[in-house]
């Protein structure tokens, strides 16, 4: 669970919460309260939140009024909505925005709009009946909102780009605490592309549907003894397939729990991730190199429907307390696998459960929406951030990342950006002209630096 800290002179009293409770519909919640806990409480347990108070938003109204009232009190505002992300929100008006759960689906439109508290298993349930699905991240667990403002990659990448190429429009309170509706061609539009809370709040977000109702994928484990020979296949396998395929590779170390397949219980092992949309006989030959590489410990790899696309990722389902950093590469190139091998293979005792090379080119690398770095390859990492790993995590994650310095695009995705890579690095998150085109909205809509500019080393 969430921790909190006991509440200080930031008192109902002092701060005027009581003022807040009068202006929006929501409910609003002291430090010392007990229902705050559980709402601010997400996916991610680690981080700890300390907020001066909590507002359960229902509508566009409710957060443009926390958003005036923190301003007027000198606060800065966050938003939790699946908690997901590992930053701690101190001394901060918190906007919890789970309450905003819209989820209309418009198959002549072919989009969907959501509100900013809907997860995308949401969404895929609610477009498999007219043949559409979403271009979501690994997870189907994760929010709708938070993927897209991120950038959002995810398992079908080369063919459709990124989760921000998709979104149409958006309902966004400024740090001003005006309430806009943005669509494309705006310049506050595509700040929120990529520059998740530094520009605004998105309430509402329109995202268009794609006309897929199955594809051929899931995932192959291969025993840790065949780590060197399975990733080299890779990264000559990889660079020969076409954008209707997606794949990534990671060294996966298993806890052992109830909740992994037994064959893969508390070991060290190659997780291969594929996605393909094409017919299933395409999907084999197209696979089939990698299952000659090495016999699998276990293979879920088939013919599945667009909402079984959590198979291909396998991601945890069940909250835990978490750690994340990467980085955008130019290239995998033999050495760069050497490398990970190298630092992080299944020889190393390591507290880390994933590192991961992907493929984020294809499509994505033409869009042209939002102020999302783009690059064909990331790597990323992610440990448990338990107490005792809270200083060891972070040297040894940033570390992995570091040693693939010579192969480094210079950008970082905005989702897999931890606190402490954003310290040792701001403004990581963009090319330097995003960078600049994102700040420049910030300095216009959220002049007092309210929002999460602050956070996100842009101020």
């Amino acid at each position: 669970m969430t921790e909190l800290a006991a509440p200080t002179t930031s008192t109902t009293a002092r701060l005027g919460l009581d003022q807040l409770r009068r202006t929006v519909s929501g409910p609003v919640w002291d430090p010392g309260d007990v229902g705050l806990v559980a709402e601010i409480a997400g996916f991610n347990l680690a981080p700890v939140h300390e907020p001066v108070g909590v507002v359960g938003a229902t509508d566009a109204a409710d957060v443009a009024a926390a958003v005036r009232w923190a301003r007027a009190h000198d606060l800065g505002v966050a938003v939790i909505a699946t908690g997901h992300a590992d930053f701690s929100h101190r001394g901060t008006l918190v906007v919890s925005t789970k309450r905003l759960d819209r989820c209309d689906v418009d198959p002549r439109a072919r989009a969907v709009t959501v509100g900013a508290g809907v997860k995308w298993a949401r969404v895929l349930e609610a477009a498999a009946p007219y043949g559409l699905t979403a271009v979501t991240g690994s997870s189907s667990d994760v929010g709708v909102v938070g993927f897209c403002t991120g950038g959002g990659i995810g398992p079908m990448i080369r063919r459709f780009g990124l989760g921000s190429d998709q979104v149409r429009a958006m309902q966004v309170v400024t740090g001003t605490g005006e309430i806009r509706e943005v669509g494309r061609g705006d310049e506050l539009f595509d700040a929120m592309l990529g520059g998740k809370d530094a520009a605004g709040i998105v309430v509402e977000m329109t995202v268009e549907l794609v006309e897929v109702s199955r594809f051929h994928g899931g995932a192959i484990f291969y025993d840790a003894a065949d780590a060197p020979a399975v990733l080299h296949a890779w990264r000559a396998w990889q660079a020969r397939l076409g954008e209707n395929t997606t794949t990534s590779i990671a060294i996966l170390r298993m806890p052992d729990l109830e909740a992994a397949p037994p064959p893969l219980r508390g070991r060290t092992v190659v997780h291969l991730r594929f996605w393909h949309l094409g017919p299933e006989i395409e999907g084999l030959e197209i696979l089939a190199p990698m299952r000659r590489v090495a016999t699998p410990v276990l293979d879920m790899v088939g013919d599945l429907p667009s909402i079984a696309i959590d198979v291909v990722h396998c991601d945890p389902t069940d909250p835990m307390p978490a750690w994340i950093t990467g980085g955008y590469l130019r290239e995998i190139t033999t050495e760069t696998i050497d490398t990970v091998l190298a630092v992080a293979g299944p020889q190393h005792e390591l507290p880390v459960v994933v590192v991961e090379l992907r493929q984020t080119g294809g499509q994505a690398l033409r869009g042209t929406q939002g102020v999302a770095a783009r690059a064909p390859y990331a790597v990323g990492v992610v440990a448990p951030m338990v107490p005792e790993l809270v200083d060891v995590v972070p040297a040894l994650g940033l570390g992995l990342v570091d040693a693939l310095a010579p192969w480094s695009a210079g950008t970082v995705p905005a989702n897999y950006a931890s606190p402490q890579t954003i310290a040792a690095r701001p403004g990581a998150c963009w090319t330097d002209d995003g960078r600049a085109r994102l700040a420049a909205v910030v300095a216009r809509t959220d002049p007092d630096a309210v929002l999460g500019g602050r956070r996100l080393g842009l101020r």
